[in-house]
């Protein structure tokens, strides 16, 4: 009796086994995954991935199967180790690695030079989206600062593209993501006046329809063109905030200059 429980029940655990096999199998694919973290732009090497079992019922659409169809593919986003491989995270198939891999398609890269001012003292990070201000003298007696274009995705500061740290870093040129008609608008601003970033919330979509600012709107200054005299090209009045003054005006006539209050 103890010969024929003995031989029933290993024929059970040997059936139990192969049972469990069999399900295993049936449930589960091969999904390629990272098998180190990676960074945007990378191009994809074998040693960087490997094929793993996952779930059947919960293989993430866009996966891939086979190591070798992703030879030399560029990643567009941060990867994680053993985050699986998506279509949606790679460039499209014979991009070059490096920054030209993580452009969206129908834009540009630009480049702007920026100081720990201008570049929002180094908040200004890949992935973070901000405004462009541009100040422009107007004849260097009455400047305008506006805001020239709005959502524009970093790409880079300096040579960096990772979008994964969140600590300031002054650098001294930040790449852009923009239009074609953002790039000119940008390369026009920069050679006319100076240029100073914004850093806006990533889920702010509001557009700031603005008509920009001039010196007179800061201090309640008041411009007046004398039409009865053509050598007085501009007259200003400016407010004094404080205590009531008499207005000063500042007359010019050609190159002499004089204050008449």
């Amino acid at each position: 009796m103890i010969v024929v429980s003995l031989l029933l029940g290993v024929a059970a655990v040997v059936v139990a086994g192969k049972w469990i096999n069999q399900r295993v199998n049936l449930d589960a694919s091969r999904v390629v995954v990272a098998t180190q973290d990676i960074n945007v732009g990378t191009r994809l090497t074998p040693d960087l991935l490997k094929a793993m079992d996952w779930p059947s019922g919960s293989i993430p659409p866009g996966s891939f199967h086979d190591v070798k169809l992703l030879d030399s593919r560029v990643v567009k986003v941060n990867l994680l180790r053993g985050e699986p491989l998506l279509e949606a995270k790679l460039a499209p198939e014979g991009t070059a690695g490096g920054l030209s891999g993580v452009i969206a398609d129908g834009k540009r890269a630009i480049t702007v030079r920026v100081n720990d001012v201008v570049g929002v003292a180094g908040f200004a990070l890949p992935g973070s989206l901000v405004d462009i201000l541009v100040n422009i003298k107007d004849d260097h007696r009455n400047p305008i600062s506006k805001i020239v274009l709005e959502q524009i995705l970093v790409l880079a500061v300096a040579q960096d593209l990772g979008r994964d740290e969140t600590k300031p870093k002054v650098v001294n040129a930040v790449t852009l993501e923009v239009t074609p008609e953002q790039a000119e608008r940008l390369d026009l601003a920069r050679s006319v006046g100076t240029l100073s970033l914004v850093l806006r919330n990533q889920i702010d979509k509001s557009l700031g329809a603005t008509s920009g600012v001039r010196t007179q709107d800061l201090i309640g200054g008041q411009v007046i063109v004398d039409q009865t005299k053509p050598e007085a090209k501009k007259v200003i009045v400016y407010k004094s905030a404080g205590a009531p003054k008499q207005p000063t005006v500042e007359i010019i006539r050609g190159l002499q200059k004089t204050n008449t209050y």
